[in-house]
């Protein structure tokens, strides 16, 4: 089973993507759809995908859940919610009652908007973070890396609770720069409730003129210092088609991971996202 642990859908007729501004961004002020994604899947080998959120709207959420119950393709959903509220524990459990709440396997938040690099370790937040915990969720990191050492701050605080780093956090692939980048991915990967995901590399780097090696030191340096057995693929589509197309993505990854057997590809393919989201 192949496994696509980060992916997105938006409909503008139900709801605008206000983070979707600029020539830059252009191509994905339109629909995206499950049934866009399925046949891309189908031709890259994927079986079973993570719908990820894109915008802080409780709405959002159910509407998710609503789509992996009727798609044989979305296995799991990484929803959103406010972590600062008091009644986050109740509103955790209201979600896993609803329609496909079911799928619901974990909680993000888009920190990387957030201006205090610390906001994590907000008290009200920290509360929000045991919630999750408690409610047998992931927590997914969406953050950029002068927010890293935050992030090993938070997750040496809550130990119980598995944090899944997006992204790799958004490494300076386009500048070249590794570090400090490099030193904070491989302190937040010493502590063993912590996972990478190997998506959203390639609109880090040059969009019309990246090459894999441009991304090949920064997945030796995940690959080193998280394991295969914590790193998991993602697409970040339809993000990714600024960069590149499903297909590419994908092929770029494999390209990526080369220096591994069969059963280490296994885990970043599909192995760690099944065990880490329990799908």
């Amino acid at each position: 089973m192949r496994v696509d642990a980060h992916h997105h859908v938006w409909d503008l007729s139900v709801r605008d993507q206000d983070w979707i501004t600029g020539p830059g961004l252009r191509p994905l002020r339109r629909d995206f759809t499950v049934d866009d994604l399925r046949p891309e899947a189908a031709a890259a080998g994927i079986g079973r995908t993570v719908l990820v959120q894109t915008v802080t709207v409780a709405e959002e959420t159910p509407e998710f859940l609503g789509l992996a119950r009727e798609s044989e393709l979305i296995a799991g959903v990484v929803g959103w919610t406010d972590l600062t509220r008091p009644d986050v524990a109740d509103e955790l459990a209201r979600l896993r009652e609803l329609p496909g709440g079911r799928y619901l396997k974990g909680i993000r938040h888009q920190v990387q908007d957030e201006p205090e690099p610390d906001w994590l370790l907000r008290p009200d937040v920290r509360r929000g973070l045991a919630a999750v915990a408690a409610a047998g969720l992931v927590y997914d990191l969406v953050v950029l890396p002068h927010q890293l050492p935050g992030c090993v701050r938070a997750a040496l605080d809550h130990p119980e609770l598995t944090f899944v780093l997006d992204h790799l956090g958004k490494p300076p692939i386009a500048d070249g720069a590794l570090e400090p980048w490099a030193g904070d991915v491989r302190a937040l990967a010493a502590l063993p409730n912590t996972v990478g995901k190997l998506s959203g590399l390639v609109t880090e780097a040059d969009l019309a003129r990246w090459t894999v090696d441009d991304l090949r030191p920064y997945a030796e340096t995940a690959l080193a210092a998280f394991g295969p057995g914590r790193l998991m693929f993602g697409s970040d589509w339809p993000v990714c088609t600024l960069a590149a197309s499903y297909t590419q993505v994908v092929a770029v990854s494999e390209e990526l991971t080369d220096v591994l057997d069969e059963g280490e590809r296994a885990d970043v393919f599909g192995g760690t996202a099944l065990r880490v989201y329990r799908l």
